[in-house]
């Protein structure tokens, strides 16, 4: 997975590469996440090119989430598409996450919260 990160700031913007999140690609997405991930992290989770998220990828994004908590940081998506946000409606991930329609404004909710 050639996932891209970007730094804005003490935010990072991780764009998430292909179009499916699930198990094939969920194991190389956690431990990218991980290695961005230390105490107090902002990351943003670019989903714009995914098409697909299966439970294994659903499963890695809350892993990731709760990992963040843990750690007092904070993960946020932005950019769902269509089908991925009808996934995340259908078991209530949208009230889990805080989703943005793209990364500027991802990254500009954390200067407010």
């Amino acid at each position: 997975m050639n996932i891209a990160i970007n730094k804005v700031g003490s935010v990072t913007i991780m764009e998430l590469p292909g179009r499916a999140l699930d198990a094939n690609n969920s194991r190389d997405f956690k431990a990218a996440t991980n290695d961005l991930l230390k105490p107090g992290a902002k990351l943003v989770i670019d989903m714009g090119n995914l098409e697909f998220v299966d439970s294994t990828g659903l499963g890695a994004l809350v892993a990731c989430l709760r990992h963040a908590r843990g750690i007092q940081g904070e993960i946020k998506l932005c950019r769902l598409t269509k089908p991925v946000r009808s996934l995340f409606e259908l078991v209530r991930m949208h009230r889990v996450f805080d989703i943005f329609s793209n990364a500027e404004d991802a990254q500009k909710s954390y200067a407010m919260g």
